[in-house]
């Protein structure tokens, strides 16, 4: 295959449909085999075979109860004021629990409804009947029985019904055996702690995979990255297929592009089943078989390669190892925006979800297939079905949760402004005895404001400078949220300037030095509180935004701004001191301002707010924003009202 030749699709189908015809593809009789294993280390393995026991249990009639073993027939003119009086050796014996019954007794009366009369005799006023707390021969398990079908997985409970029964050892099927092999000239080893230069990247996905993979029990090995040569890696995979895998992922490659090698690969050594799924992300997914072994192409980009691990390999390493594919829990949650999407394309949204008030709220996180801190973030994974054009805001999503559901207690819902102290936040509230997950949404300060009138949130982060009045967030409250009752909590007052790179070699001293165009400026997403400064302040110069070079490119974070302008993809940006400290750039001043936490008062009291204001009068929770330049604390943990401003 030369280099300038690219794949082409199959028709894209749907994952089910994918699952389904790789499975028709493979017979997993031939691909795994089965094994004798010692009973007692057996926990989370599929018998291969049905077992039956071979001794009941218990074997023998046993006392139940400590106390006197009897014959019931005997006792049953015991009557209350009227007692029974049995002698030792004759009518009764002592027994504990767990005693044979002594040959010819056939019940127990327990030691509490026994009084003793002298040491070889004791009264009754109750009568016995026959086999009264006696464990009859067979009463839990008895020989020859089945104890267990085939395929059925081994518990921890199992485990002492089958040493119960005798079973020493078991037949199960043996652990899938996986081979991950990353490929691609750009990709760094990992293992070698490589520093990566413009156009590489450190090789992760095999880890990820792998880690997935170990969770279904699998046994995994990882090789180092394989060039992008195409013959060296049909010979490693074809190597592989010869060794005792039943499984072979091949990491990137996948896609159409003209050093994806994969489905040639594929198609070299057995046969591509599949080729492209009806999936975002996921779509370039590869599936074949080769020498009756499953062979995989994930994609190269992080969350495409998770997707098509959670739902193609999954359900198909799960019926190879004749397992139930693991379930999630579920809950509906609320979307707090609307998400567009493809018809004829099921689309997986990663969620950060928790629960505000009496609902489940569901914020979508960034929706490229290479972000793989979204992944980190999720606490679920909601999907948009082929059919649909998109979920409006406000929708209930079917969400399944990548943590536990009483997790979600604890996480504190942040929608607004990005800053950098929300990082510092978010360490501290997980530093706690009960620690608290903040999850925090970037989509400005005026997102924020919606956000606490749909009551998708816990808390607003904003910093909304209002001209007329001078004032900060309140002349907004007042527009957009005049009926609600708020407590607005002040986090830090920020540093605004241009972030520039490190000598300022544009020479930006101003506002007035993007009039003419010559410089790239990075913008803020619309509703950001940055953005409105900006364009406050481009007023007061008499500068036209349509005059600034870059006025409609937008990034979400202050961080990306910065780094935009330290790979020199823009001159400068708006952002605030901390970011470009963190870079080592460098910082023109243009305004200072106050970044609130605006709170719905109804939920003040909950655990999660609580921990947040006892943070903020915190010394050493001030110290860490100090320390991260840029910001001031005389108003932290204050309660705002209007007309404070800057506190001056």
């Amino acid at each position: 295959m030369t280099a300038s030749k690219r794949n082409v699709y199959l028709k894209t189908i749907p994952l089910n449909e994918a699952v389904a015809k790789t499975q028709a593809a493979l017979d997993r009789d031939l691909l795994l085999r089965s094994k004798m294993v010692p009973t007692h280390e057996a926990a989370g393995r599929v018998l291969s075979e049905a077992v039956f026991a071979e001794f009941s249990s218990p074997t023998f009639h046993s006392a139940a109860m400590d106390g006197i073993a009897v014959i019931a027939k005997e006792t049953f003119t015991a009557r209350e004021g009227a007692p029974l009086r049995l002698t030792k050796g004759v009518s009764y014996l002592p027994v504990n629990t767990g005693n044979p019954l002594p040959e010819g007794y056939d019940a127990v009366v327990m030691i509490e409804h026994v009084v003793s009369v002298d040491e070889n005799t004791v009264e009754i006023e109750t009568p016995a009947f026959p086999w009264q707390h006696v464990r009859r021969i067979g009463e839990d398990i008895v020989a020859t029985e089945l104890l267990f079908p085939q395929n059925q997985q081994i518990s921890a409970y199992d485990i002492g019904a089958l040493l119960s029964a005798g079973i020493w050892e078991v037949r199960v099927w043996e652990k899938v055996r996986v081979c991950i092999i990353p490929t691609g000239d750009e990709v760094l080893d990992f293992e070698k702690r490589p520093t990566p230069k413009p156009g590489q990247v450190i090789e992760s996905n095999s880890q990820v995979l792998g880690a997935m993979a170990r969770s279904l029990d699998c046994i995994v090995d990882r090789i180092p990255p394989v060039p992008d040569v195409p013959e060296l890696l049909e010979q490693i995979v074809e190597e592989k297929l010869n060794s005792p895998y039943h499984v072979v992922i091949i990491c990137a490659g996948s896609s159409a592009g003209s050093k994806d090698f994969t489905r040639s690969t594929i198609a070299s050594l057995g046969d591509v089943i599949v080729h492209g799924v009806a999936a975002m992300p996921g779509k370039p997914s590869l599936l074949g078989v080769c020498k009756d072994k499953l062979v995989a192409g994930a994609p190269g980009y992080p969350v495409s390669a998770v997707i098509c691990f959670e739902e193609l390999l999954t359900p198909l390493i799960s019926w190879i190892s004749r397992k139930p594919v693991p379930a999630r829990p579920v809950v509906e949650a609320e979307l707090t925006r609307k998400v567009p999407s493809k018809l004829g394309i099921e689309e997986f949204l990663r969620l950060s979800v928790g629960k505000v008030g009496d609902k489940y709220v569901a914020t979508p996180l960034a929706r490229g297939a290479g972000c793989i801190t979204t992944m980190s973030r999720a606490q679920g994974v909601g999907r948009i079905p082929p059919q649909a054009e998109g979920i409006d805001q406000n929708a209930v999503v079917h969400t399944e949760l990548l943590v536990a559901e009483k997790r979600l207690d604890e996480v504190l819902v942040t929608v607004g402004s990005h800053d950098n102290t929300l990082d510092i936040l978010s360490d501290e509230l997980m530093g706690l005895d009960t620690p608290m997950r903040l999850a925090s949404s970037h989509v400005g300060s005026m997102g924020g404001i919606l956000a606490v009138k749909n009551g998708s949130c816990h808390m607003a982060g904003a910093h909304l400078f209002d001209p007329e009045t001078k004032d900060y967030n309140f002349p907004f409250i007042e527009k957009y949220l005049p009926d609600t009752d708020l407590t607005l909590v002040n986090l830090a007052i920020r540093h605004q300037g241009f972030i520039v790179p490190k000598g300022n070699p544009k020479n930006i001293s101003s506002i007035e030095d993007l009039a003419d165009g010559s410089i790239r400026f990075l913008n803020r997403q619309r509703g950001a509180g940055t953005r409105i400064l900006f364009d406050y302040h481009l007023k007061q110069a008499g500068i036209k935004p349509s005059s600034v070079t870059g006025y409609d490119k937008e990034e979400f974070t202050h961080m990306a701004v910065a780094v935009n302008v330290l790979t020199g993809a823009a001159d400068t940006g708006l952002g605030i001191y901390a970011a470009a400290k963190a870079l080592d750039l460098d910082f023109v001043p243009l305004a200072r301002e106050r970044y609130d936490l605006i709170i719905p008062t109804a939920h003040l009291e909950t655990p999660q707010i609580q921990s947040v204001l006892e943070l903020l009068q915190s010394p050493t929770f001030k110290a860490r924003i100090e320390a991260l330049g840029g910001y001031e604390t005389s108003l932290t943990g204050t309660i705002m009202k209007p007309g404070i401003g800057l506190g001056e």
